[in-house]
């Protein structure tokens, strides 16, 4: 073998690799688009993750909040950014798997123009009830508003919203009939459920468990799959309703056509840094469950998301306020 042979050969691996490690390379700042306003629970957490997000890949990550449209001019924005890693999107179950049903018209598809890159947490969400109304378990509730039908009003943060769409898949689940009472935005419908003048609000634990522990309101259960890990004893709605579930999830998502070296090495950095125990503990004070996936599980959730809150939202005839 020739002194040239061996340096080509030796040279080779050099070659191989020098592509791959292009293409999960950051080569400046990132931009991280938040849909929605300063201050909410999907901003809050994007910046808890900035900063060790920004250590682990050798960039700063920047926030940048585009709200507007439910969400959709944010995500819009990502959709049509390069799919070269520089632009990410921390959104959410309503933009990627109900507003396309919820809406006349779409700027993007939530399935098929991102590229799913991590599913970052669930809100913990939870069914509450103000004490006037008798039932002190979720089994009792049921017969209770079937035994009453219309009696039971419930408050949403208006049409189409994760509140509203909880309590229909309920009333389509167990067969009761409740009023439907929107407002405009969340205070609001807690407000008016402690104050008794609706009788049951389903929402993130941030927003009912102050009430809950002060008597105001009574928690009947959990709307997730499995049981809360900080309230144990509390039954999920699914215990009482076989197959019901609500998981109000967090994902972080790319331009559609990222590279899958890209696309993993983003899975595995927003993993491990979700799972720091400073961002998990600041976190679970939110309410807010750390609940890393792959790249495969966490698409397999967003099509059947999608494919199930998109049926019942057309069969129920919902649209957005």
């Amino acid at each position: 073998m020739t002194l040239l042979h061996r340096r080509a050969l030796l040279a080779a691996p050099v070659l191989i690799a020098a592509p791959a490690l292009a293409q999960t390379a950051f080569t400046r700042p990132i931009r991280l688009v938040i849909p929605w306003a300063p201050g909410g629970t999907t901003d809050i957490l994007g910046r808890i993750v900035a900063e060790p997000l920004g250590q682990a890949i050798g960039q700063q990550v920047v926030v940048e909040n585009r709200t507007g449209a439910s969400g959709n001019i944010g995500s819009d924005l990502v959709a049509k950014a390069a799919p070269d890693g520089h632009t990410i999107l921390f959104g959410s179950m309503s933009t990627h798997a109900m507003n396309h049903a919820l809406m006349r018209t779409m700027p993007f598809d939530g399935v098929a123009d991102f590229t799913p890159l991590s599913m970052l947490g669930f809100a913990v969400n939870t069914m509450v009830v103000h004490p006037s109304v008798p039932s002190q378990t979720l089994p009792e509730f049921i017969a209770y508003a079937r035994a009453n039908p219309e009696k039971i009003a419930y408050a949403s943060a208006g049409p189409g919203s994760t509140n509203h769409l909880c309590a229909a898949l309920f009333e389509n689940m167990t067969g009761v009939r409740m009023v439907h009472v929107p407002y405009r935005g969340g205070q609001p419908a807690v407000t008016d459920t402690v104050a008794g003048q609706t009788q049951l609000f389903f929402s993130a634990a941030t927003q009912t468990m102050p009430h809950v522990e002060g008597g105001r309101l009574r928690l009947l259960a959990v709307t997730e799959a499995t049981r809360w890990s900080r309230q144990p004893n509390i039954p999920t709605v699914g215990e009482a309703v076989p197959g019901y579930e609500m998981a109000v999830w967090y994902g972080a998502f790319g331009p559609k056509g990222m590279a899958p070296a890209l696309q993993q090495r983003l899975n595995a950095e927003l993993n491990r840094v979700m799972t720091l125990p400073e961002v998990k503990d600041r976190l679970a004070g939110m309410g807010v469950e750390v609940a890393p996936e792959s790249t495969d599980a966490f698409a397999q959730r967003l099509r059947a998301d999608a494919e199930k809150w998109g049926a019942l939202i057309r069969r129920l005839g919902i649209e957005a306020s």
